[in-house]
């Protein structure tokens, strides 16, 4: 009799653990669904904060008194290219931060009285609802691409954004690039990166070649940021107008090439430290330019071991270190 009676009670027990366990199971499971959920909305919500945080921390620095956290000044290249410079004014003008635009002419007349008045309104259209930003013509008489980094008298930013009038990239690229350089001031900060190499084919270890992109995409390493579109401090515009070889800036004169080599040379020389490329789309409104034309990487190397010869050394210096904007990347 005692036997049979605990035998429905141990069929009882073991249905009661098989319940508790499966109940337990359930509630494990669904316990973690929770927290899988909550997790992900804090993280959504943190990254949110953090790039609200750092937009309003870049307004508050871009518009602060000091003129080292001012905004920065555009020195726009151009030659012939009335449409292409119209396109591109009427887009930066439009970028916050941006202090003052100067349009390098070098043309043999003066700007046409209809290109300016064009511009001059659409500056002022772009900036009717904050700080008005200034345009400016540099008129040089002498038609030479060293008057890209000329001196400019009054200029009231540490930054310089260096570009030609036939570049584009969206203003937020344009930001991150200053806030790039902000962290780095000493530094040649922008979009297009060239480098260098040693001449094996010669059996010299003090002859070098030029190398453009292809060699960047494939070794990731660059010496070099082109001044078609980068930042550096308005120092060394003055540097270049006066301590620039001579020699070397009249070859760039009767070349009609090489001075984004010599500026690099300039800048590495001065800090003994590499460029920073920063990653952004690139829109390129023009014609093929010059690196289209046979022969350019002959004329580039050429200017490589030129201007090493007139330097004393080679001052550029190499990296891989590429800046990218994680607010906007999932993937780096």
């Amino acid at each position: 009799m005692r036997g049979s009676s605990l035998i429905p009670n141990r069929r009882a027990m073991q249905k009661f653990r098989q319940l508790a366990t499966t109940t337990v199971g359930s509630m494990k499971l669904k316990l973690l669904l929770i927290c899988v959920v909550a997790f992900t909305l804090i993280a959504l919500v943190n990254r949110a904060s953090i790039s609200n945080q750092t937009s309003l921390s870049s307004i508050d620095l871009v518009s602060g008194g000091t003129t080292s956290l001012k905004g920065y000044a555009i020195v726009m290249n151009t030659w012939k290219r009335y449409d292409l410079l119209k396109q591109s004014i009427s887009h930066y003008s439009s970028c916050r931060g941006l202090d003052s635009i100067h349009v390098v002419w070098s043309e043999p007349t003066p700007p046409p009285v209809p290109l300016k008045e064009f511009l001059y309104r659409i500056v002022q259209e772009n900036s009717r609802d904050r700080q008005a930003v200034k345009l400016e013509f540099d008129i040089h008489t002498e038609n030479s691409l060293n008057n890209r980094f000329k001196e400019i008298s009054g200029l009231e930013t540490d930054a310089v954004f260096s570009i030609d009038d036939d570049v584009i990239f969206p203003c937020s690229t344009v930001e991150f690039a200053f806030s790039v350089w902000r962290s780095a001031p000493d530094a040649m900060v922008g979009f297009v990166p060239r480098t260098h190499w040693v001449d094996e084919s010669k059996g010299n270890t003090d002859r070098y070649v030029y190398a453009g992109w292809w060699s960047v995409w494939w070794s990731g390493a660059y010496s070099m940021i082109l001044s078609k579109a980068a930042f550096f401090h308005k120092k060394y515009l003055t540097l270049y107008s006066k301590n620039m070889p001579q020699a070397i800036k009249d070859y760039i004169t009767t070349s009609r090439n090489c001075e984004d080599i010599a500026m690099s040379f300039l800048v590495a020389n001065a800090t003994n430290a590499p460029p920073i490329w920063v990653k952004g789309e690139i829109n390129e409104i023009g014609s093929t330019g010059i690196s289209s034309l046979g022969g350019h990487v002959e004329k580039r190397s050429k200017c490589i071991n030129k201007f090493a010869a007139e330097f004393g050394k080679l001052p550029l210096v190499r990296t891989s270190m590429k800046a990218i904007d994680s607010r906007n990347t999932w993937f780096w």
